[in-house]
């Protein structure tokens, strides 16, 4: 695995994008994925992650491991976060209506948002809930299309952790979600660790609980 070494004092760290291929180039093996490994460093990480003009940034986890916070605290730009879309069903409809009765409403309208932001060309962090390998496919094909790459940020917090996370913010997944959750957040890791991460993904950011309060601005060059 490829490592950085990162301090407190160190502003920002920037990922690579996709290299800009010639006609000739386009057949050619894609590099090898980087993963920068920043768990570990008792807050001595960077404050900030920078990435392409054109890039997708997906960010996973376990459910309650903070993705959704650390979005909200570090993305100035445009986000797409599926929770968003759940709280503003949840302000329209009665009270007494479980999720579950027009969750598929509200994905519908979270991938039709998806989809329009994409369409914009503008850069953009997406709220990756881990389980839906089809949407990571999707944005890497969107990432290649404009010539961007997609990168992920992949929260590494202990299951009892995000457990908690979830009683915090009083919403909490079925056991049945949160053991696929750990299948697929589990599997990235051990991917990440082989340096063999999704098609399509140019890089992995590996955090755990205190580099992502380290960490300030998820942002884009250019």
């Amino acid at each position: 695995m490829n490592r950085i070494t990162a301090y407190a004092t160190t502003p920002g760290v920037g990922l690579p994008g996709a290299p800009v291929a010639s006609t000739r180039e386009t057949c050619a093996p894609l590099p090898a994925p980087v993963v920068r490994d920043l768990r570990d460093r008792a807050g001595r990480s960077p404050r900030a992650l920078l990435f392409g003009p054109r890039d997708l940034v997906a960010v996973t986890g376990l459910p309650g491991s903070g993705k959704s916070t650390l979005m909200q605290r570090t993305v100035r730009g445009r986000r797409i976060d599926s929770q968003d879309t759940r709280d503003r069903w949840a302000s329209r409809v009665p009270r007494f209506l479980p999720y579950a009765c027009y969750r598929p409403l509200v994905r519908l309208a979270h991938y039709a948002g998806l989809r329009r932001a994409l369409r914009t060309g503008e850069p953009l962090v997406v709220h990756d809930c881990g389980t839906q390998t089809w949407v990571r496919r999707w944005l890497a094909r969107e990432a290649r299309r404009r010539g961007g790459a997609l990168h992920l940020i992949l929260l590494d917090v202990p299951p009892d952790a995000a457990l908690e996370g979830q009683r915090r913010r009083g919403r909490a997944v079925s056991r049945y979600a949160f053991r696929r959750h750990r299948t697929a957040t589990h599997r990235l890791l051990r991917a990440a660790h082989r340096a063999h991460l999704p098609a399509g993904c140019a890089s992995a950011v590996l955090l755990d609980r205190t580099a992502a309060d380290t960490l300030q601005h998820i942002g884009f060059t250019g």
